[in-house]
């Protein structure tokens, strides 16, 4: 590797490291895998909020076979995100991501056909998880592939903050076309098709030497990076809990007009922050995050127990700010720690996610349900913002004790 011979004459060899994709992190291509994943979640979220509501009217059901219906298309996107992205790393991440959106695609179609016919509108919802579960590890990678672990900060951020975009501008593009399903689903299959074609143009990844090698599919949990998993899952099962109930907490206390305008705002608050604080999060140390991540949650959570306009907006702004912080280092953090390549990482990742996002629906249903019953409702995101004091320390003293056992099994 130190260069090569002609003759008698030395001559420097090549670069070390492609010095384009390393040292200008925002490529054509990366700038349209942004764009992509902005207009993929446009689409989806532009169908997700009025799924009950669709299922409903198509399968003639009522709510408790909607929710399962719903649960099990969750399932779908979340707990085979590992097997997904243990299939990408095989195919490659560019055919991955035109089969994903292939997925997209075909799931829009048969919301479009499937108006007199129920098995098609499930299939849709079963296609379109399905696509996620394949997409999301797959663009993610492909993003921060063959970049310097410098980069990897601004890249993670801006791939965050293209989505949260697209899921702050769905719901309102959904509003203005609910009332034309029909135009609504054609719309979106349209893009998910446009963007399957485009995608076809990417260049195809080349592997690095220093890759981790592909293991097989049995060990698509190896290298788990234990810490960031266990963080990520209770963070997400806080934080769904703002996310699950707080619309039903909202109803009768603020407008339909104010929530809706302070949920778009907290989505164009990581918009706005994750980026600029990335290279600061990556160079913090993980309990610092933490600390400051869970505490703003924590915050966010007792505000809402005052129930008017200002304490819902200034939880809304806190959540937003400590979570621009804590979903950033947890996926940073995941990546440092992991032996394995970025697509399994975030397939990984993806999985506590989901196992978060359940706990936090039994959990919090269930806790919602009782506090709801006595009439002391606002005591709810209080026994939430203990949990968000609580848990963390939690987590990382577990943690701690089991790296000081005599074989550990992971060092993360």
């Amino acid at each position: 590797m130190g260069g090569y011979r002609t003759g008698a004459t030395a001559w420097p060899g090549p670069p070390q490291q492609p010095p384009v994709p390393r040292g200008h992190p925002f490529t054509g291509t990366r700038i349209a895998l942004l764009a992509g994943s902005l207009l993929v979640n446009v689409g989806s979220f532009s169908i997700y909020p009025y799924l009950a509501v669709l299922l409903r009217e198509r399968m003639g059901a009522d709510m408790a076979q909607i929710g399962v219906v719903l649960g099990v298309g969750t399932l779908v996107q979340f707990a085979s995100a590992p097997a997904t992205a243990a299939l990408a790393e095989r195919l490659g991440l560019q055919r991955s991501l035109v089969c994903a959106l292939v997925m997209y695609s075909l799931g829009g179609t048969a919301f479009l056909v499937g108006e007199d016919n129920p098995a098609l509108t499930v299939a849709g919802l079963f296609l379109i998880s399905g696509g996620g579960s394949l997409y999301s590890p797959s663009y993610r990678s492909y993003l921060v592939h063959g970049a310097s672990p410098e980069l990897r900060p601004r890249l993670v951020s801006a791939g965050n903050a293209a989505g949260n975009l697209g899921i702050a501008l769905g719901p309102v593009v959904g509003a203005l076309l609910i009332q034309f399903p029909d135009l609504m689903f054609a719309v979106v299959t349209a893009v998910y098709t446009s963007l399957a074609v485009a995608h076809l143009f990417l260049r195809r990844e080349q592997r690095t030497e220093d890759a981790p090698p592909i293991e097989p599919f049995r060990r698509m949990l190896s290298g788990l990076a234990v810490l960031p998993f266990a963080v990520t899952a209770v963070s997400y099962y806080v934080h769904m809990q703002f996310f699950q109930y707080l619309s039903s907490y909202a109803q009768g206390r603020v407008s339909t007009v104010f929530f809706g305008a302070t949920m778009m705002g907290y989505s164009l608050g990581l918009v706005l922050l994750q980026p600029l604080v990335a290279q600061r999060v990556e160079r913090m140390a993980y309990p610092a995050a933490m600390a400051i991540g869970f505490g703003c949650l924590a915050v966010g959570m007792v505000s809402f127990t005052g129930g008017n306009e200002l304490a819902i907006a200034v939880g809304v702004a806190a959540i937003s700010a400590g979570s621009a912080v804590l979903l950033l280092k947890n996926d940073l953090e995941a990546l440092a720690r992991s032996r394995r390549s970025a697509t399994v990482v975030f397939g990984q990742q993806r999985l506590a996610v989901g196992v978060g996002s359940s706990l936090s629906g039994v959990v919090g249903g269930n806790l919602y349900g009782l506090f709801e019953g006595g009439g002391r409702l606002p005591g709810f995101w209080l026994v939430v913002a203990a949990q968000c004091v609580l848990l963390p320390p939690l987590v990382l003293g577990v943690h701690r004790l089991r790296r000081r056992a005599p074989n550990p099994a992971d060092s993360s």
